[in-house]
């Protein structure tokens, strides 16, 4: 790898807006896109990650998307291997590697020099550790988690027991913080990165992702998540997602459907700003308010001649 590989990246909380910029960015820098969602990777989960469709893509090729089964893990580790080919991939045709999307520490992982076996595993301590979620429940490691490292608590479900985990072994082996670890690797930038974030007022995200969960549930998504529940998947990492959980909750008998539906928007409100402030003290980002943006035309242009600049490319549409 090296650090005159141009790679244009676009983050920013669910329901931004993402999508609509990266296939006008593709077009206006022959680019093809590689998705940053930790889910969107799942065959048959469509609908609850907001996965794109064929007919949106208007020709641009995308990656990483639907190349698991969801009853399969997934893990940083090989996220960041697969990127990194196909970046590698895309350039080789002449073309821009862009990399869209909102799961941050994968994003992370490929484009700063991580090297994930530095804090190889243990595993004795994992097997322990294990037992002793079988025995006391999982919200005891949880627990744990919260008093030696509650910046990595605040960011892992409860549930997700392989990151609770995989963080206490990360603590266990080297006495840091999974976040004091990542500094403490001293990551640099590995290739020539316009690094463009979306953000907008939080009242208005968060009406945008009511909104997208209402058509959502319009468009299936209940008979999507009835599917994989009807599969007799359960205790996989998939069904973790956010948009499957709330519906096994219901599935369950465990509350209603309206209650789903609610927590659903409330777990993806609470998502989104834990997006942000992951992605504001993470990464250099260069930030775009698209609040108020009345001419997606003068937007576009102004995101267009940032990625100009900072990558010394031109675009082909004005």
């Amino acid at each position: 790898m090296e650090l005159n590989q141009k790679l244009l990246v676009i983050i920013g909380p669910t329901a931004v807006g993402k999508t609509k910029l990266s296939i006008e960015m593709a077009k206006s820098f022959n680019g093809e896109i590689i998705s940053g969602d930790s889910m969107q990777i799942y065959r048959g989960m469509d609908i609850g990650t907001a996965k794109i469709r064929k007919d949106e893509m208007e020709g641009i090729p995308h990656h990483l998307i639907d190349i698991k089964e969801p009853d399969e893990n997934f893990s940083v580790a090989e996220f960041q291997t697969l990127v990194r080919a196909k970046i590698k991939e895309i350039a080789e045709k002449g073309k821009l590697p862009i990399i869209v999307g909102g799961t941050g520490l994968y994003v992370q992982s490929v484009i700063y020099d991580y090297q994930f076996s530095d804090a190889s595993g243990d595993d004795e301590f994992r097997r322990q550790l294990e037992e002793r979620a079988n025995r006391e429940g999982n919200e005891a490691l949880y627990k744990e988690l919260s008093e030696v490292d509650p910046e990595s608590a605040a960011e892992i479900h409860p549930n997700n027991l392989r990151r609770v985990i995989r963080a206490l072994e990360i603590f266990h082996l080297t006495g840091k913080t999974r976040q004091e670890f990542q500094k403490s690797q001293a990551p640099d930038l590995l290739y020539q990165t316009a690094l463009v974030g979306l953000t907008m007022d939080r009242d208005k995200l968060y009406e945008r992702i009511n909104a997208r969960v209402d058509l959502m549930m319009q468009e299936g998504l209940l008979d999507e998540v009835k599917g994989l529940y009807e599969q007799g998947l359960r205790d996989c990492q998939s069904i973790q997602a956010i948009g499957y959980k709330e519906i096994y909750d219901y599935l369950d008998g465990k509350i209603s459907l309206e209650q789903a539906v609610e927590n659903l928007k409330q777990n993806s409100r609470r998502y989104a700003k834990r997006q942000l402030t992951w992605f504001r003290n993470k990464m250099e980002v260069e930030w775009f308010d698209v609040t108020n943006v009345n001419s997606f035309a003068k937007k576009f242009m102004e995101i267009s001649q940032y990625v100009e600049g900072k990558l010394q490319v031109k675009s082909n549409t004005y």
